[in-house]
């Protein structure tokens, strides 16, 4: 190897120790930090343990209506409530919104699914929603004020 190539090869390599030894400004991350989600995911998933909340945030979106009938009244004196829920929703967060909302726990919870009756209008068929509805069960001496001014 001649002298000109080695200075050559020198220079490459001093070139290279100082890109490397480079120091970026603060804030700037590289390629990888900047398209890395799983930090991103991590960090979510420790708010939301923090907070020690369930899928929805708020009740109301797992909690529709109070179901106000004949028969959801008189369940009352078995200490049973009916409610109106979302769809999606299992009994787990149906126990979690009603202590969110009421601050009284349930100890049983049964869910019925409801199918939507057809409906016709001379010619045109149509079918209403489907809808969920939840009993819930609460212990001796619980109540829920929901009724009131019924």
């Amino acid at each position: 190897m001649g002298l000109f190539a080695r200075k050559k090869t020198e220079e490459k390599k001093s070139d290279l120790a100082v890109k490397k030894a480079k120091v970026k400004p603060a804030g700037v991350k590289n390629m990888k930090e900047l398209y890395d989600t799983t930090q991103a995911v991590n960090d979510k998933q420790a708010v939301l343990k923090n907070k020690k909340i369930f899928k929805y945030v708020q009740a109301y979106q797992v909690l529709l209506k109070p179901l106000v009938t004949e028969k959801a009244t008189n369940l009352i004196v078995n200490n049973k409530y009916v409610f109106v829920v979302a769809n999606n929703v299992n009994k787990v967060e149906i126990a979690k919104a009603i202590y969110q909302v009421y601050g009284v726990k349930a100890i049983k919870i049964n869910v019925i699914n409801t199918m939507g009756k057809t409906t016709k209008r001379g010619k045109i068929v149509g079918k209403r929603k489907d809808w969920k509805k939840a009993i819930v069960t609460l212990a001796a001496g619980e109540t829920i004020k929901i009724y009131e001014g019924v």
